[in-house]
């Protein structure tokens, strides 16, 4: 028996995934305590956790990249909410460990100060990721703009002269951030994002292929282990029951993200066509939006029961809104923001698995084309859910974390 500590930036869409996680470690007699923003306590408490509110310092910093007039002034805003938390989570994670004496930690890659922390404890560590990561590879497109992969030698000079663009200007503004963040505890700079993905024991990242792009320099510490997508128990709404009609599922970010534009046109674009539109707005305010007779808006409602019924899925691009309607088989019409959601929404195109409508052009024709397109994308989605459920999920990541990180420890492994 281990015992592991966990540690999760205040966003639910990180907190979720790893929740099945944890539960098959300790079902497999681990003892697990975890650090988490604190309206959801109870929830972990009741899994039989040992749970613990976060600092409270860092819930209080809030992304605010929606603020932001272009994607790099966006990523400047979202460096610098990583780098203030980062003054709060790595004591927070260093008091954690006093308190717990744990054998191997997990933390989130949101969490940058409780990433140098672990690193500095000496302890056998992983980081969990939700999202797809800016890691270099000749394989694939420069990181960033959602580009379609290369193919042949234009496209692969293409990336060659964008690589230095794109994923310089992204070190130039996170670098400085991630060593200001080391040096407070004495760890050696990084040079590159890639050295900060390589420094713990276990990456465990939660997608799979072909949703991912293939590539033949996977780091060894990297496991893909399929979304590992989870909810909280809720109950089925009544009025679910009584909807007859094919079900379009449309989701916004459950960090505010300015939008709530989606959902409005997604509502006025379907309106007219034979499905039935349930939109959830958990950032937003349900009663603000116009809702024609074929519709429902939610702050929030389970997706598992609606999904298990719909023909489409209509996302932000966030990745957790996308990879758990596709792990269902779910065609995607996905509509990047910003963000991580140009890289996801390119996936969702390129995978065959669904369409993608960039937000400048978003409007209420667009909309209604897209998710008709997509809906005939059935196929690829079906084989998108088929390589998620060979990656193996949260038993699969369990494993990674036994299998890599107790027996490195000299524990013995369940």
């Amino acid at each position: 028996m281990a015992r592991i500590l966990a540690y999760t930036s205040p966003a639910r869409g990180h907190l979720y995934p790893l929740t099945p996680i944890l539960d098959r470690l300790e079902a497999r007699g681990n003892e697990v305590a975890i650090c988490a923003l604190s309206s959801e306590l109870d929830m972990l408490r009741g899994r039989g956790f040992d749970a613990q509110a976060i600092e409270p310092g860092i819930e209080a910093i809030e992304i605010d990249d929606w603020k932001a007039g272009s994607p790099r002034k966006a990523l400047g805003r979202s460096v610098g909410v990583f780098t203030a938390r980062a003054e709060y989570d790595a004591p927070d994670l260093q008091r954690a460990i006093a308190e717990h004496d744990p054998d191997l930690l997990i933390v989130d890659i949101n969490s940058w100060g409780a990433m140098a922390a672990a690193e500095a404890s000496g302890l056998p560590w992983a980081v969990f990721c939700p999202y797809p990561l800016a890691l270099s590879s000749p394989d694939v497109p420069p990181f960033g703009p959602g580009l379609r992969p290369a193919t042949g030698p234009l496209g692969r000079l293409r990336d060659r002269m964008l690589r230095p663009l794109f994923v310089g200007g992204l070190e130039k503004v996170m670098v400085p951030g991630i060593n200001g963040v080391r040096s407070g505890l004495g760890l050696e700079p990084v040079s590159a994002i890639d050295d900060a993905f390589g420094a713990p024991d276990l990456l465990l990242y939660m997608t799979a292929e072909p949703f991912e792009y293939q590539r033949s320099d996977w780091p060894d510490n990297i496991v893909m282990t399929g979304p590992c997508e989870w909810d909280p128990p809720a109950e089925v709404p009544a009025w679910l029951e009584r909807v007859d009609q094919p079900i379009v599922l449309v989701t916004t970010s459950s960090e505010f993200q300015d939008d709530g534009r989606l959902a409005q046109t997604a509502l006025d674009g379907l309106s007219d066509e034979p499905v039935f539109v349930v939109a959830t707005v958990p950032a937003g305010d349900p009663a603000t939006y116009r809702v024609p007779g074929n519709a429902r808006v939610e702050r929030f409602v389970p997706h598992a029961p609606i999904l298990d019924r719909a023909v489409c899925a209509v996302t932000h691009g966030g990745m957790g809104a996308t990879q758990k309607a596709l792990a269902r088989g779910v065609p995607v019409c996905a509509v990047p923001f910003g963000r991580d959601q140009l890289e996801v929404a390119r996936r969702v195109e390129v995978a065959g698995a669904g369409t993608r409508l960039p937000a400048r052009r978003l409007n209420p024709v667009r909309l209604r084309t897209a998710v008709r397109t997509a809906t005939e994308s059935a196929a690829g989605a079906r084989r998108v859910a088929a390589g998620y459920e060979a990656a193996g999920g949260a038993s699969a990541a369990a494993d990674a974390v036994e299998q890599r990180l107790l027996a490195h420890g000299g524990l013995a492994v369940s």
